[in-house]
């Protein structure tokens, strides 16, 4: 890092990918943009940081009841699909705590979409033997207003999820720097 200070690096770091949400999310061949970052011992150092850093937030968040915080959910989802270029549909599953199980990204589309198949949902929480569920993705474009697609999917999935006994508990939309519960605005009901 010969020419830079740490905090320098840090504060550039931050700015160039939005955050630390963004940071988290950044990989191998985007950190070989930044001066002072030029060897590859550097840059898995930093990656291994990162991962600790998702992996100690997916922790504590599977340790304690999902539902303590609603902030708490939007806050791991946005670390995890927020700046996300492209929209990926995920899906936490829940223990009858309300614990996490495990989160999955299962469908992955373009800018605008993405398709989801309730039957594979339906499976992965099976698999998990997951109580609840929280649903989530992202929009790419910055506004976490549910589409009327959005609120028919989330439908779907509720009635799919119910002839098996799991419950969904909310539909997170997140994009860079927000999210929103459709659970808080009474869209899950």
């Amino acid at each position: 890092m010969a020419g830079k200070n740490v905090l320098h690096l840090a504060q550039e770091l931050l700015e160039t990918f939005g955050g630390i949400a963004g940071l988290l999310q950044t990989g191998a061949d985007d950190l070989k943009r930044i001066k002072g970052l030029g060897g590859p011992a550097k840059r898995a150092e930093l990656l291994a940081v990162l991962e600790l850093a998702r992996r100690a937030m997916s922790q504590q968040l599977s340790e304690r009841s999902a539902f303590e915080s609603p902030g708490a959910v939007k806050d791991f989802l946005k670390l995890h699909l927020a700046n996300r270029p492209h929209e990926v549909f995920a899906v936490i599953f829940l223990n009858c705590k309300n614990q996490m199980i495990a989160m999955e990204e299962m469908f992955r589309g373009t800018l605008t979409q993405t398709s989801v198949y309730p039957r594979e949902v339906v499976l992965r929480a099976l698999h998990h033997n997951a109580a609840a569920v929280v649903l989530a993705h992202n929009h790419p474009s910055g506004s976490v207003q549910p589409s009327r697609a959005d609120e028919a999917l989330t439908k779907t999935l509720k009635s799919a999820l119910a002839l098996v006994d799991v419950r969904v508990l909310d539909h997170v939309i997140v994009a860079p720097g927000q999210a929103l519960s459709m659970a808080e605005e009474g869209l899950v009901t």
